[in-house]
């Protein structure tokens, strides 16, 4: 297992430091160089439109319809789209912003064009409908080309009322107004990818979007009847700090988050470009002689000594802020209907606390969004973090509980639960843990853009729950009750495949978790002595665990789990939850001391697992014995 985690461990940290160099080049034929080459700058001369307006974009249906840019310090500009005409005067910082009234979709193609004292923007082929922001890290960004059928997908996605934008990764030092439009070289994959041009969604376009972004468009775009625009947002191995604005942060109150600030503003004092250069410098300089001694030619671009000065972890796409304020602050402003999130991995490798700024950032963090596009009631909808490493099974479960990824899924669960507790009806939820592949870019992808695309249909365009069902089972009542636990949903659940219903694990107060035997509550007989089932009440029992006082549902990073609402065909996942709020160190008790250092040594952390191992040995040995002692009697 521990060999398992370090590649996606070290692709992580890989994407995460990944850095992206823009340089202006002209464009040609014939193979690209490493660098950038931008099409298109953020922000020109004269009379410029943001780049976030295009030829073959969507604008947002049903309300105000923002449009900015840059012109000479005060110039008039004056922007018209359907019959509608709106001005606004570039201020000192050449700035402007104009708005139109609210229009209703329209799939009819129309111009917009922008008008300033002596240049005149055209834009064209321009629909009105609903526009998605897609959200997250390499999850939410893993391109339709790589999944799971993304091959028929591809080929079948001849859709051309839904149009689709990448946004570049670009320089996150500080925040940025505007994105170009360029061939972004990624070198973690060795290739340039085409970002920040709206394209108009074919085969030949929609390769490399988000498989969750494409699929969830297509089924809204099929069931709503409306023109779809997504803005892809999301960037590989980054964390939902990165993803805050930095003043928020800066005003929470927690030690957790506290910490992580302090270590990033420590990693930018410490940094020093000069020394940087010259470290680089003396690292060139011992290659070249280690070549020569070795006798291996040295090439005239291999002699070079590097002379740029880096930023350093100021640019750094995991900083905190970095990604809100260079990638998400060009295209706020605009109207959208809502956003996806698909997120979580690389805050499962924050230690021990990540879970715990996990859940004091994350809300804060859907509120700035929703800020960021002047809506806050904007539809937001989450997916949980997905599965990673080797299924958990009855011979390793105890064991497979100890992973903070789950803890990450917990919060997010919870954190919808809070928002939905305080009355907010436009914030949905998703599990994806049971699309289960090993690898952590499960390529199960299709299906959990299908399932945010029935939250999103039964929430925002009118479709009955009952025909497109999304809302997870709900647990409202939790007793303790002879030698059992017994949860009450406010909907029916039963196993997909009609057998037992597995992934609740039960716990006494020594805190040693093991798997529950799950059973409807038997209400009565009918006339033919029948037993009547109450098929919203479960009885959790175990062998293990004489005197349970908590549970845990789908604890596992890539659980043992079955559990769904009741239905023919859609089956919605029982979220990962518990009961109880014990710290990942205390469980089992007994194992590791209360003042145990932190972040926990590896000593402490084997000493866990191995208390976890014997006690899948212990309950396996004991399931084997009352085996034989059945065969056994008459």
């Amino acid at each position: 297992m521990k060999c398992f985690l370090k590649r996606p461990r070290l692709l992580s940290l890989l994407l995460a430091s990944a850095m992206v160099a823009i340089v202006v080049l002209p464009l040609h034929a014939g193979p690209l160089p490493k660098e950038d080459v931008i099409d298109v700058p953020a922000v020109g001369d004269g009379l410029w439109v943001s780049n976030v307006f295009q030829s073959n974009m969507v604008l947002q249906r049903d309300k105000p319809i923002f449009v900015w840019g840059w012109a000479e310090p005060g110039e008039t500009v004056t922007v018209t789209f359907a019959g509608k005409t709106a001005t606004a005067t570039a201020g000192k910082d050449r700035a402007w912003k104009t708005d139109l009234p609210a229009m209703p979709a329209n799939a009819t193609p129309q111009a917009m064009t922008v008008q300033g004292k002596d240049k005149t923007v055209a834009l064209e082929n321009i629909l009105v409908g609903d526009v998605w922001i897609l959200g997250g890290q390499s999850n939410m960004e893993h391109p339709i080309r790589a999944v799971e059928d993304g091959g028929l997908e591809i080929a079948s996605a001849n859709y051309p009322n839904i149009r689709i934008l990448t946004v570049p990764q670009g320089e996150l030092q500080e925040p940025v107004a505007a994105f170009p439009r360029l061939q972004e070289w990624i070198g973690f994959f060795g290739q340039h990818f085409r970002k920040g041009s709206w394209d108009v969604c074919s085969p030949e376009t929609v390769r490399e979007l988000s498989a969750i972004g494409y699929t969830f468009a297509r089924r809204v775009h099929q069931a709503g009847k409306v023109p779809i625009g997504v803005i892809d947002l999301s960037r590989g191995g980054t964390t939902v700090e990165s993803w805050t604005p930095l003043e928020v942060l800066r005003g929470m109150d927690k030690p957790w988050t506290k910490k992580v600030l302090a270590d990033w503003d420590q990693k930018v004092a410490d940094f020093d470009p000069k020394k940087d250069l010259e470290a680089r410098i003396a690292q060139q300089e011992q290659r070249l002689a280690k070549m020569k001694a070795e006798g291996k030619a040295i090439k005239d671009d291999q002699r070079a000594p590097p002379s740029d000065l880096r930023p350093g972890p100021i640019a750094d796409p995991n900083h905190p802020g970095a990604c809100f304020h260079g990638m998400l602050k060009p295209v706020a402003g605009l109207s959208v209907k809502g956003a996806l999130w698909h997120q979580g991995y690389n805050n499962a490798l924050g230690g021990l606390n990540g879970p715990w700024m996990y859940r004091e950032v994350f809300p804060e963090m859907i509120k700035a969004w929703r800020a960021a596009f002047g809506d806050p009631e904007m539809p937001f909808c989450i997916l949980s973090l997905c599965t990673q490493g080797e299924p958990q099974t009855l011979d390793d479960y105890s064991e497979k509980m100890l992973d903070l990824g789950i803890e990450i899924r917990e919060v997010q669960y919870d954190t919808f639960r809070d928002f939905e507790k305080a009355g907010d009806k436009t914030i949905g939820y998703v599990s994806t843990f049971d699309l289960r592949r090993r690898w952590y870019h499960p390529q199960l992808k299709v299906p959990a853009g299908e399932r945010a695309a029935r939250w999103a249909l039964a929430t925002q365009y009118g479709f009955s729950e009952r025909d497109v069902p999304w809302r997870p089972p709900v647990i409202t009542k939790m007793e303790v009750k002879d030698g059992s636990i017994m949860v009450t949903l406010d909907q029916p659940v039963k196993d997909a495949e009609d057998g037992a219903m597995q992934g609740f694990a039960i716990a006494g107060n020594d805190r040693r978790f093991h798997p529950a035997k799950a059973e409807y509550l038997e209400t009565g007989r009918d006339a033919h002595n029948r037993p009547q089932l109450d098929r919203r009440t479960l009885n959790l029992t175990s062998i293990m665990v004489p005197e349970p006082v908590a549970y845990r549902y789908a604890w596992g990073r890539s659980p043992l789990a079955n559990i769904k609402a009741e239905g023919d065909f859609n089956m919605v996942p029982l979220a990962t939850q518990r009961s109880d709020d014990w710290p990942m160190l205390s469980v089992p008790t007994g194992v590791v001391a209360e003042d145990a250092e932190m972040p926990p040594s590896r000593g402490d952390m084997g000493k866990i697992s191995a208390a976890l191992r014997e006690m899948d040995k212990a309950r396996r040995l004991r399931e084997a014995e009352l085996t034989i002692e059945t065969l056994g009697k008459p």
